[in-house]
């Protein structure tokens, strides 16, 4: 059977299954691409094992002879594995701790964000001001050295209307980071 990432195959791949009443799912590299399907399949209550990749790619080796990689090897490699060797480990399904890591990681992104928008912000005040802009800028500081710019052509009006830009989105990344804290 072949599906696609979709919650309608999702569907009709639990159907197709049920004429089996017990069953175990081997997922490839159910942590990384394969972890979509797996948390689905966990939380309707099915048991599923991680097959790492690296074992289904030996019995993959073994079972090609030369021949191009395609999704029913791939699905035999990862059953063989999981009921053969016993490479397959349990699936967990993801609790607060994914969560966590998850707000996280957003937190670390719009930090990371926020960097680079000023440092985009600098670049353009050292273009439009002498001596450019202190070290440690704010939204506000550069809002209020931009009211003092008078553009003297059109390329210096451009950078006024970008640098007006980045002072709004550091003002969103602010708040954003604000409202995780």
């Amino acid at each position: 059977m072949r599906i696609e990432a979709s919650l309608t195959d999702y569907r009709q791949l639990l159907a197709w299954a049920k004429r089996w009443p017990q069953r175990k799912w081997a997922v490839e590299n159910a942590n990384g691409l394969g972890r979509h399907l797996a948390q689905r399949l966990i939380a309707r209550g099915e048991s599923v094992v991680d097959v790492p990749a690296a074992a289904t790619s030996r019995v993959r080796g073994l079972s090609r002879r030369g021949r191009r990689k395609n999704d029913r090897i791939d699905a035999a490699a990862a059953a063989t594995v999981a009921c053969l060797q016993g490479d397959g480990r349990d699936v967990e399904p993801e609790d607060h701790t994914t969560a966590l890591a998850l707000v996280d990681e957003r937190r670390v992104n719009l930090a990371q964000a926020r960097v680079r928008t000023v440092n985009q912000l600098h670049a353009l005040l050292g273009d439009l001001l002498p001596g450019g802009a202190p070290i440690q800028l704010s939204a506000d500081l550069a809002a209020k050295l931009l009211r003092s710019v008078r553009p003297a052509g059109d390329v210096e009006t451009v950078r006024k209307d970008i640098a007006g830009d980045l002072v709004a989105e550091i003002r969103k990344l602010d708040k954003q980071l604000t409202d995780h804290d």
